[in-house]
């Protein structure tokens, strides 16, 4: 989020110090991240201690930090857990939102900064880990498991019907509703490709796994000191695990399929058969649900500040040579040649 919360930072700093015992001397909004629901701040204790602090505004699922509580503590330190209240909570709540304390990493994501060979490495060991976790019955079962819900297929599609239907005032949304225009078919020629790979994965067993679900290069921190730590554990889901391979070698941070970043990457996982219907699906479905979400923050409302130029140069940059895309597209030529846009 990029524009500040309409919450005093004396109201948030009371409450940290209130539900977490930490004698709080200044909170400062840090404009950062790529979700519109949650705000992040930088916390300082008077003894000089340094915080990372997300603000949740809405719903919230416990689960989100159940799961990287949950792996931490068997030994996956390159998931950061978060720090629990005085009452032993992992979040406590301010009015309609959520609190969520971290210790302070200084350091970049993976869209700032360029992983090295032993990050991309780390990242494999650490994703290889997580898709072995052992989780608890009890916590499994507040787990989402893969469905293939077609609602953000739907989704696309509405927006592409109002698209025709309706003219825009708001100058972002205007341009966004151009774009669409122009990239109509393949926006729909994902959508059925997408809708067909679901189909197929629907129709044979699958091995389904613990994944983060959303392990794009935003959500690897590296750390002025070196570390590496997979980060914004949203929506954990038991899922096939190309769930979380689509990521790599996908272009989103510029690598591409069979590259030095994929290539590091699998020296950490390891040996593994990838299922290309999977990986083809998940790849087309993340680019849909990042068009369905797009769509939702321009075209129905006019709020978001300086959050809305960010998110349409998200959208269109991602049609362009190399990015995620064109690589979908050739991950799905390796299911059906037969399949390439015209």
């Amino acid at each position: 989020m990029l524009e500040r919360p309409e919450i005093p930072e004396a109201l948030i700093a009371r409450s940290v110090r209130t539900d977490y015992g930490l004698d709080v001397a200044k909170v400062t909004f840090l404009p950062l991240g790529y979700d519109v629901n949650t705000a992040v701040y930088h916390v300082q204790a008077q003894a000089g201690t340094k915080y990372f602090l997300k603000l949740r505004v809405g719903e919230f699922n416990p689960i989100t930090v159940t799961v990287p509580h949950l792996l931490n503590n068997q030994g996956i330190h390159t998931v950061m857990a978060p720090i629990e209240t005085q009452s032993g909570q992992l979040f406590s709540k301010l009015e309609n939102f959520t609190i969520i304390l971290y210790p302070f990493i200084p350091g970049k994501d993976g869209y700032q900064v360029s992983l090295v060979d032993l990050d991309w490495v780390e990242l494999g060991w650490t994703l290889k880990s997580v898709h072995h976790a052992r989780v608890p019955p009890f916590i499994a079962s507040s787990i989402p498991r893969e469905g293939f819900d077609p609602q953000w297929r739907e989704s696309v599609k509405y927006f592409q019907s109002q698209i025709e239907q309706r003219s825009y005032t708001d100058r972002v949304a205007k341009r966004l509703s151009a774009f669409m225009k122009t990239k109509q078919y393949e926006i729909s020629h994902m959508v059925r490709r997408a809708e067909a790979l679901a189909h197929t994965l629907n129709q044979q067993p699958l091995d389904l796994v613990l994944c983060h679900s959303d392990a794009h290069p935003g959500n690897y921190l590296v750390a002025d000191s070196g570390e590496l730590y997979l980060v914004d554990w949203d929506n954990p889901i038991f899922a096939p695990r190309e769930r979380d391979l689509m990521c790599f070698g996908s272009g989103m941070s510029g690598d591409q399929p069979g590259g030095l970043e994929e290539s590091a990457f699998y020296q950490g996982y390891g040996p593994v058969e990838i299922d290309q219907v999977a990986l083809a699906y998940y790849r087309y479905e993340r680019i849909i649900q990042d068009i369905a979400e797009f769509c939702k923050q321009l075209l129905l409302t006019n709020e978001g500040g300086d959050d809305r130029e960010q998110v349409y140069h998200y959208f269109t940059r991602s049609f362009l040579p190399g990015n995620v895309v064109p690589v979908a597209y050739e991950t799905d030529r390796l299911v059906n040649h037969s399949n390439e846009p015209e």
